[in-house]
């Protein structure tokens, strides 16, 4: 069979020890790493083993473009030192974990840990990626060791400080994250000062060339003159440093008269100062918590872009176990100030999951009950409306088409309506002749048949634009109605594949769309009662899955996984005499751009013949997988086991890959010192 790779290996009962910095020393499960001081950062090195570190998610197109002029939000992260389970490359058992999924209201993501080099943990590159959100990690110095550090490399002139930028550009460059903030939290001497602008230009100018959109931030903290003293507002003291790089992120401890000053001395770089609001309200603030909304109506008076500190106060603070809805609330209460950014590219496909769950969904069926965390496989997330009392969209984790939880929306349609729309996508491109749609859905509650739900697409205003009726698919024998398929094309019988699979009481809905010179606007779900009513009436509305295709784009036949490879095998005693525990290194080749990830399955190991049932070992994100701890038998003296692994690619469109074009390997294992024996085949 295409794709399928046989190794052969003899156990050992010594395994090579996995470099501890790139996997945990228990279970060599792949971590994500930051860099300590001058020496590691300057040592650093690309190498086979942080491939694991690299993001596989493309930035995702955006509208408007980030440098668009009009106030942009940046988030930065920081919880607790940072590395918490999210350095866990491939998920982790975590119950109730920290997620964050209002990137639809966020331009930039950072990450900000105290350790010199902060390099953001992939899983976080990977779901703001796909969300249309560029990610930057910290370069910071602090305190008397930071001083020093600053003296080696800003005193020590030009080769020294362009050394630094060349190493921070190829950590971004080769981990594909999107750039850098600087926070320099000591004082400088005349000679470091003096090379400070210049380190910063020389870093800018390297970024912007190594990482297309590529971004360098300051942190207001040490002046011009070399004394550390937080200004909180944009100034002739601080200056010379906003003017060497992208933006100025400044201190929180601001009043209005600050925001005025500078908004006054940035003049068209106004969107590029980004204005400190600490969400914990350390110090003399305005605003924090929920309160946030004070502080950001403030800095948006003065068209400022402003810079979200440690919005984790909702878990850390508020508790782990109404998260959800607390973080719901916290975002709700800022929207208004939140300029949102539209989806350019299709497909758009989303389960809605959040990269958690406290099971594991795969077509409606939870196929394992158990807490997980994995921040790469949140989907592309949507906007979360909230009208007080008329309509809330929130995360159900108790059931889900695909992931770890679905879209919950409850609303009310008032008396007299027919119908309520519940905009859930912001569009901006050119609409295809003919749009592809699907939709899983399931009513809750006590009457689901008093309701119908549809898609609804609009579009922006143009006198040329033409609109076909949104036709739903007939059912597979009335396929060729010449209303709507004249003429199939190649990816038809998959399309069509697709429509006819809601099961475990969810329903499947297809529709076909046919414009002429539109441009799209949004993506609503409306949902309509049967019979118009005096009283109003409350619904809930479970959504699994939305799919929105270019019809033409379908290809009839996708890629194959081809050049499946196992390497870094690690073999230890299992929890029973008859059992061997094996972890390994899984790579494969598949064309760039056309997966949206990969399920890894275990066909099971087998010293005798017979089959089991595939079981999902986890996903992946780019060609490469770390398969940790599988329980295999182990083989008698002169026997062989064999044991299968399977790559199944899930497509950028989401439609079913045959089994034909997946990547296999099959490892034949063997007892020390007993040959190749007979295997049992």
């Amino acid at each position: 069979m295409q794709g399928t790779t046989v190794l052969h290996d003899t156990i050992s009962d010594r395994p090579q020890p996995l470099p501890a910095r790139y996997f945990d020393t228990k279970t060599t499960e792949p971590i994500s790493f930051f860099l300590s001081g001058l020496e590691e950062l300057l040592a650093w090195q690309p190498n086979s083993n942080d491939e694991f570190n690299v993001s596989a998610v493309p930035l995702a197109k955006r509208q408007p473009p980030l440098h668009s002029r009009r106030p942009r939000t940046l988030v930065c992260h920081d919880m607790q030192g940072g590395y918490l389970e999210d350095r866990f490359i491939q998920g982790s058992a975590t119950r109730n974990p920290y997620v964050f999924y209002h990137w639809r209201y966020i331009d930039i993501f950072v990450y900000f840990s105290h350790h010199t080099v902060t390099i953001p943990p992939v899983v976080w590159t990977n779901a703001a990626h796909r969300n249309s959100v560029p990610v930057l990690g910290t370069f910071i110095t602090e305190w008397t060791d930071g001083e020093k550090l600053c003296e080696a490399f800003l005193a020590g002139g030009e080769e020294a400080f362009s050394a630094v930028a060349e190493q921070l550009a190829r950590i971004a460059q080769h981990f594909h994250f999107d750039g850098w903030l600087v926070n320099i939290e000591n004082k400088l001497s005349a000679a470091a000062v003096g090379s400070l602008p210049l380190f910063l230009r020389e870093l800018t100018a390297r970024v912007h060339s190594a990482v297309p959109g590529g971004l360098v931030i300051w942190y207001d903290s040490v002046l011009q003159d070399g004394t550390l003293r937080w200004q909180n507002e944009l100034n002739d003291q601080n200056r010379i440093f906003f003017d060497a790089c992208d933006g100025l992120f400044t201190n929180y401890n601001w009043k209005e008269e600050q925001l005025e000053r500078t908004q006054r001395l940035a003049g068209p770089r106004l969107n590029d100062v980004y204005v400190g609001v600490d969400v914990f309200a350390r110090g003399d603030v305005i605003g924090g918590g929920f309160d946030t909304d004070k502080s950001l109506r403030l800095i948006r008076q003065y068209g400022l872009s402003a810079a979200i500190f440690a919005p984790g106060w909702v878990y850390e603070h508020l508790g782990k176990e109404n998260f959800l809805q607390n973080e719901n609330r916290f975002w709700g209460l800022l929207a208004e100030y939140l300029p949102t950014h539209s989806i350019c590219t299709l497909p758009l496909t989303t389960s809605f999951c959040l990269g958690m769950g406290t099971s594991t969904f795969l077509y409606g069926k939870d196929e394992e009950s158990g807490p997980w965390y994995d921040l790469s496989a949140q989907d592309i997330q949507p906007l979360y409306p909230e009208q007080q009392g008329m309509l809330s969209a929130s995360c159900c984790l108790q059931d889900a088409w695909c992931g770890g939880s679905s879209l919950q929306l409850q609303g009310t349609i008032p008396p007299g309506e027919e119908r309520v729309a519940v905009r859930l996508f912001s569009l901006q491109m050119p609409a295809p002749p003919k749009l592809f749609l699907t939709l899983l859905y399931k009513m809750e509650g006590p009457q689901p048949d008093d309701f119908t739900v549809a898609l609804e697409v609009t579009t922006w205003d143009s006198g040329m634009c033409f609109e076909g009726n949104p036709t739903s698919l007939p059912e597979p024998n009335g396929r060729y109605h010449p209303r709507f398929l004249p003429a199939p094309p190649p990816g038809l019988a998959r399309l069509l594949a697709a429509c006819h699979r809601g099961s475990h009481g969810w329903t499947s809905r297809c529709y076909e769309l046919e414009l002429q010179d539109c441009s799209l606007r949004d993506l609503s779900l409306i949902v309509s009662r049967q019979q118009p009513s005096p009283q109003e009436t409350s619904f809930t509305c479970l959504l699994g899955e939305i799919r929105v295709l270019d019809t033409a784009s379908v290809a009839a036949s996708p890629p194959q996984v081809y050049s499946v490879a196992a390497s870094q095998l690690w073999w230890q005693e299992g929890p029973e005499p008859e059992q061997l525990s094996l972890s390994l290194t899984l790579r494969w080749s598949f064309p760039p751009g056309r997966a949206r990830w990969f399920r890894v399955l275990s066909q099971g190991a087998r010293c005798r013949l017979g089959q089991t049932a595939p079981q999902v070992l986890g996903l992946a994100q780019g060609c490469l997988f770390r398969a940790v701890g599988l329980l295999v038998p182990r083989p008698a003296p002169g026997q062989s086991c064999r044991l299968e692994l399977l790559v199944e690619p899930v497509l950028q469109d989401e439609l079913p890959v045959d089994p034909e074009r997946w990547g296999r390997l099959v490892l034949v294992y063997t007892a020390p010192g007993s040959g190749t024996g007979s295997d049992g085949h």
